[in-house]
């Protein structure tokens, strides 16, 4: 199990205390004590409300805090136990809580001029929160700071050297920010639609925590410029692991999964033509099983979950999921939500959003 990015069950409890178990029902704590892990996903229940839930690896839901609006992708600091929940592109809210008590959350907006791109992450030490964002009227990308020791205050910003940057992860040492510049350019006047795609630059890029200079920037081969990169997640050896959304041609079948490390060209793995084709040209959600060396990702638009072997590249096992979402390492293999309200073995009356984060 992996201590750098979650906690298990019993620390869980142990940190959230008497007062959090008495507001839990006895199903929810029964959930809660039959559990390997604990997650927290966007929802949206069936009156049209969105929540962020915490959620066993059965998936049953254990509590839920209330969100003004949708959320996409969430972070979570291992060193003090607090979540972000972003929201959805062009949003401009972010809702950070403690899942372990019932204290009130802090909310914060992007600036003027700015929107979220619905990811982020927090520095090892859990002080600082990066939060990619749109500079829409510069069309730039970039990585807000927050002050995570003062209820999230504004303090800075730095370049991701691309536009459209979606989701962003740090480095085990934090020294390096790592950033999925899709390459695509919108603009809230026009809602989500994308402005460039005749024209897109997809790249990833490599930022210094501390200047944020650019250390290194691969931007994707001119064939496979309509290849957006979108999501990041690192394995046990520190690579980089990255996925794409091709907006080409839907015949087209282009790599879908890729790695490198600092220093390193990009390897794409070279996936069976039958499941390039299942995934449907996009990879909704990305994620690492470091303790089993496993990568995991998801399509809602092919309704399936595949996983690699991070160290063969070698595709070990695909799974029919319709309208399959999140993705989270699990105490073997992965844990697995979709949009009809599956979360493994559990069905619930509200639709799961696109990310899961384990806590």
């Amino acid at each position: 199990m992996m201590r750098s990015a979650a906690i298990n069950r019993r620390s869980f409890v142990k940190a959230a205390g008497l007062g959090f178990l008495a507001t839990l029902t006895p199903r929810s704590l029964m959930a809660l004590e039959r559990t390997d892990a604990v997650y927290a996903s966007g929802i949206r229940a069936d009156d049209g409300s969105f929540a962020i839930a915490t959620v066993t690896e059965r998936g049953e839901i254990v509590d839920q805090m209330t969100l003004p609006a949708r959320a996409h992708g969430m972070a979570f600091s291992a060193s003090t136990g607090k979540t972000v929940a972003f929201a959805r592109r062009p949003g401009t809210f972010a809702m950070i809580f403690d899942p372990r008590n019932k204290g009130e959350p802090v909310a914060i907006s992007s600036p003027e001029g700015r929107h979220f791109y619905g990811h982020g992450a927090f520095s090892p030490d859990g002080r600082l929160l990066y939060a990619s964002e749109n500079d829409f009227d510069g069309n730039r990308g970039m990585i807000g700071l927050y002050d995570a020791t003062d209820r999230f205050t504004r303090i800075g910003e730095f370049e991701t050297y691309g536009i459209g940057p979606h989701d962003m992860t740090v480095s085990e040492d934090g020294r390096l920010l790592i950033v999925a510049n899709g390459g695509i350019e919108t603009h809230p006047d026009f809602g989500r639609t994308k402005l460039n795609l005749g024209e897109m630059q997809p790249s990833l890029a490599l930022i210094d925590a501390a200047t944020g200079a650019l250390v290194e920037k691969h931007v994707l081969p001119a064939e496979w410029a309509e290849l957006s990169t979108r999501h990041v997640d690192l394995d046990g050896e520190g690579r980089i692991w990255f996925a794409c959304q091709y907006e080409g041609h839907r015949k087209d079948l282009p790599p879908l999964v890729g790695h490198f490390a600092k220093g390193e060209n990009l390897s794409f793995i070279d996936l069976p033509e039958e499941t390039t084709r299942r995934l449907a040209n996009y990879v909704g959600a990305i994620a690492v099983n470091r303790s089993e060396g496993l990568v995991g990702i998801t399509s809602p638009k092919g309704g399936a979950s595949v996983t690699i072997d991070t160290r063969t590249g070698k595709v070990l096992a695909e799974a029919t999921i319709p309208d399959a979402a999140g993705i989270a390492p699990a105490k073997s293999g992965f844990a697995v939500s979709s949009y009809d309200g599956d979360f493994l073995s559990t069905r619930s009356d509200v639709a799961w959003d696109q990310h899961i984060v384990r806590i």
